[in-house]
């Protein structure tokens, strides 16, 4: 193993856009399975190199994930004694430094790749926010940018009631029923920091009609942006849709709306 493999690591998050948490052994009493400085890196779903196994590695994925979901860009520092109790044998003691690496990337959801989604999603592909992409139709994400994640199935619903908490959600999908489940599904789940629905003002009379019908508050269907995109910029090419719907989603992200 390269005493630098941890650089190769964060090098390749950081080309994927992926917050990670650095953990460093920075001293070691007694016997310990590891010596001070070796590293080891954590993302929410993967890891990379090791501290030693065990208890120990357990407990100190768990402390990453927590400070990765969390947000926090404060370095943390743990004393751990390796006895009996934490379920090592080793009867040391160590010290990790945990170390937030890259900033948290806001989740996208782009449902539907039709002209005005294939204009969006090369937009986002360029911002600090991880890109996800869905549609029933394999055929229509054609040239995909770096770094987006294509979900191809036949339930989007599926995609929407599982994505993470606090993400946000553009619906424009090729059919309008599924517009209106995709926002029931939506607005159920709740947890979102944005929900938009492409469409006019009568669009959004219908679903609202439609929506509390079947049992959904008012105050929950306020939250939903239906038209979406900045109202200053103008337009209906699907480019100049993209970049009213991008500018949207860019100043929410950026707490500024």
């Amino acid at each position: 193993m390269k005493a630098d493999e941890w650089l190769d690591v964060l090098m390749a998050l950081r080309e994927r856009r992926v917050p990670a948490v650095m953990l460093t052994l920075l001293q070691d009493k007694g016997s310990v399975p590891r010596e001070a400085g070796t590293k080891m890196v954590v993302s929410l779903d993967e890891s990379w190199l090791t501290i030693g196994g065990g208890n120990l590695e357990f407990q100190c994925i768990a402390i990453a994930r927590e400070m990765l979901q969390s947000g926090t860009q404060t370095p943390r520092q743990e004393t751990f004694a390796l006895g009996a109790r934490a379920g090592q044998c080793c009867g040391g003691m160590t010290q990790v430094l945990f170390e937030p690496w890259g900033l948290p990337q806001p989740e996208v959801y782009v449902f539907g790749a039709g002209h005005v989604g294939q204009a969006l999603v090369n937009i986002l592909a360029t911002l600090p926010c991880r890109v996800n992409w869905v549609d029933q139709r394999e055929a229509q994400f054609g040239a995909v940018p770096a770094g987006v994640r294509c979900h191809h199935t036949d339930d989007p619903c599926d995609i929407a009631r599982h994505a993470p908490d606090n993400s946000l959600f553009v619906v424009m999908t090729h059919h309008h029923p599924l517009d209106l489940a995709l926002a029931e599904t939506l607005l159920r789940r709740g947890r979102y920091r944005y929900l938009g629905v492409i469409g006019s003002q009568t669009k959004r009379q219908r679903f609202e009609y439609l929506l509390e019908g079947k049992g959904i508050a008012r105050e929950t269907l306020n939250t939903m942006r239906c038209p979406i995109g900045l109202p200053d910029v103008k337009g209906k090419l699907p480019a100049e849709i993209a970049v009213a719907v991008a500018g949207e989603i860019i100043a929410v992200y950026q707490g500024v709306a």
